[in-house]
């Protein structure tokens, strides 16, 4: 196992959920963390807090939809630490509405920054990730091995993601690149009050019971056990196991099962069409 002791991690959606985590899980394995996201104010308090526990750590607002600034970001964190041992493609937005009632809008939005976000900042530090012969990851979904009904944006996006790290494994086979994919279930963190709908205002709520999911600290301690042992897939929750698993033996059965289950959800999109 490699520890992560000293080195300098990037982790994008910083600011809250399973980023705020990782941040605060790479801190108790004395790594040096660079945090990035849109919300600055979110960013400081937890850099403080973070500086508090005796992390080296550093923030820096970043778009990772701007192409810019994930140029910026990787910059920022050779001047801050020196080099890269470890990219977390962890920033994403999600959304809930029947695709015949979204706007295009939308789906561009999730691609841009899902997708374009992660090639990005991984195009930028991928020299560097493979000079220290180090870790790339991206915090897919487990909607990114099953589509979802009411996240056709989301989906896409996370399956794309799926197509490029996977292709960018292979491509590096003989580089000494580590390339992991992990696929969270439910997860609770406030994606889905972020989730964008039909119109691309905020959901403002979750449709969810977010107690009754894996917490964002359980997902970030998994991940960064996996990034130490260098696996290349990671798939959590039992459900999100059992569901990948049924996928690949009986697809009909699971799409009339994810169906009735993401009906279930108050006020879900299609549940008059069961």
């Amino acid at each position: 196992m490699n520890t992560l002791k000293n080195k300098v991690i990037i982790v994008t959606g910083a600011s809250s959920g399973i980023g705020e985590a990782l941040a605060f899980e790479a801190a108790s394995r004395g790594a040096k963390i660079i945090l990035a996201a849109r919300n600055e104010q979110k960013l400081q308090v937890l850099s403080t807090e973070l500086k508090a526990k005796g992390a080296a750590v550093h923030y820096l607002k970043t778009d990772v939809s701007v192409e810019v600034d994930c140029k910026n970001l990787v910059a920022e964190t050779l001047k801050t630490f020196g080099r890269i041992d470890v990219l977390i493609n962890n920033a994403g937005v999600s959304m809930r509405a029947l695709f015949n009632e979204t706007d295009l809008s939308v789906i561009k939005k999730l691609m841009d920054t899902n997708f374009w976000g992660t090639v990005y900042c991984t195009k930028y530090a991928l020299p560097h990730l493979i000079e220290q012969h180090g870790s790339v990851s991206a915090v897919s979904s487990v909607a990114g091995l099953k589509g979802l009904p009411g996240r056709t944006g989301y989906s896409a996006s996370k399956f794309a993601i799926l197509g490029f790290m996977e292709a960018l494994r292979i491509e590096n086979l003989h580089t000494g690149l580590h390339v992991l994919m992990a696929f969270p279930g439910f997860t609770a963190s406030n994606i889905r009050n972020t989730a964008l709908a039909a119109d691309g205002s905020q959901q403002g709520e979750s449709p969810r019971d977010e107690a009754k999911m894996m917490t964002a600290r359980d997902v970030a301690n998994y991940l960064l056990n996996a990034i130490e042992k260098r696996k290349r897939s990671l798939v959590l929750t039992r459900q999100g196991k059992l569901t990948v698993f049924l996928n690949k033996i009986a697809p009909s059965l699971v799409d009339k099962l994810v169906f009735n289950h993401m009906a279930k959800e108050p006020d879900s999109p299609f549940s008059s069409m069961k």
